[in-house]
């Protein structure tokens, strides 16, 4: 199979990240299964740069053990490190939500709305490919919105490690509506100038992120065996 760029911003590499990333985490590719770059680069038809470069960022998410002079294995990473990316990214997120709340101007707060009204309208149709686009708009929005830059490249940063996470979280039954009912009470407050809310519902938001992945992680594998 070939990979398409489904949307302008993104490059080769993270869309062959995406790709990787949902197969590992789904079952698809097992713990342990070597991954040859020459044999990624011709399965996905492209050069074996792209795939080098997502390889390098699986690494960092832990969803791949890369090896000296030998191919990367499959990995997962261990409850510890789970849970560290996780409790980092919700404070990061929380302190970004509560800036927002005291710092976004008009123009940003109307552009959060359209945002997360275009979300409630996917959920009619359930898509949880485009959710999870305008999901990391939305989530974009907010760092932007915190007027700091040196907080939005650190919470970007920790995202892109998190990233498989949350996307996959986005397959359990009922998470895109559920999802959105938890944004909604991250937006309310933020259109308050409530900054202490803000952060507090952000926090639980991530909260309630990482138990939807484990329970789609869950039966992932349970299929997968």
């Amino acid at each position: 199979m070939s990979i398409a760029l489904r949307n302008g911003r993104r490059t080769l590499a993270e869309e062959l990240r995406l790709q990787l990333a949902d197969e590992i985490v789904r079952g698809a590719l097992e713990p342990g299964a070597a991954l040859d770059e020459m044999e990624l680069a011709r399965r996905f038809r492209v050069s074996r740069t792209p795939v080098r470069e997502a390889i390098r960022q699986l690494t960092a998410s832990g969803l791949i053990e890369a090896r000296a002079h030998r191919a990367a294995v499959v990995a997962r990473p261990s409850e510890e490190r789970l849970t560290g990316m996780f409790e980092a990214m919700a404070e990061l997120e929380a302190l970004c939500a509560g800036f927002a709340a005291e710092r976004m101007t008009g123009t940003e707060r109307r552009a959060l709305e359209l945002v997360h009204e275009e979300m409630r309208a996917l959920i009619r149709i359930g898509d949880p490919q485009r959710f999870h686009e305008v999901n990391e708009a939305f989530h974009g929005a907010l760092y932007a919105g915190a007027h700091n830059a040196y907080l939005a490249e650190m919470t970007l940063a920790t995202r892109s490690r998190v990233q498989p996470f949350r996307r996959a979280q986005f397959r359990t039954l009922g998470r895109l509506a559920h999802s959105h009912m938890e944004h909604d009470r991250v937006v309310n407050a933020i259109q308050r100038g409530e900054r202490e809310r803000a952060g507090s519902a952000m926090r639980a938001h991530i909260a309630t992120v990482r138990e939807a992945y484990e329970v789609y992680a869950a039966g992932a594998l349970d299929c997968a065996r």
